[in-house]
């Protein structure tokens, strides 16, 4: 109820228009907006301040780690980036040596397969001597055995078979030679 005769008290007095000032109402005023910014600094300012400076340094912390990262990041790009070149160097390095064995293993076969083929040629060769040997002796032997069965039809009664053999390998001999 005083609180509504306040009201009137002020109402009534008429005392002005808008922009009238009341001291009283000023002074209210005045003194109301000190003791809330007393309140606001000794109550909400250092907790407003505190959590701001707690933003600013959560804000810095994570702008470091950030930049480690980076830094980290940057690092490990370069070692893999070393890495790579490394492995690509020793795969070069494989396949040079791989290119080379190649190169070796295939020189080698050719000359082992030209030496078998060589070995090959000699052993026919070989072969196709002892033939012709045994080939020109059992020629020679018919020949001789011919000649001495010619020799001992034609000489029946004055020399055996013996001495006419010794007389043809004689004769063949000495062709042999010539």
């Amino acid at each position: 109820m005083i609180a509504n005769n306040f009201f009137l008290v002020i109402a009534a007095e008429g005392g002005g228009g808008l922009l009238s000032v009341n001291a009283g109402l000023a002074f209210w005023t005045t003194l109301t907006f000190l003791i809330l910014i007393l309140l606001l600094g000794k109550f909400a300012w250092k907790p407003i301040l505190t959590a701001l400076k707690q933003r600013e340094n959560a804000i810095k912390d994570s702008l470091e780690q950030a930049e480690k990262a980076k830094e980290e990041s940057k690092k490990i790009l370069e070692e893999n980036q070393a890495s790579l070149n490394k492995a690509e160097e020793e795969s070069k390095k494989i396949i040079e040596q791989s290119r080379q064995y190649a190169e070796n293993l295939k020189e080698q076969m050719l000359k082992d397969s030209k030496a078998q083929a060589q070995k090959i040629i000699e052993e026919a060769s070989a072969e196709i001597d002892r033939k012709k040997d045994a080939a020109f002796n059992e020629l020679k032997n018919q020949i001789a055995e011919i000649s001495v069965n010619a020799a001992e039809k034609i000489l029946k009664q004055n020399i055996d078979a013996e001495s006419n053999k010794k007389i043809v390998d004689n004769y063949i001999s000495e062709i042999s030679k010539n």
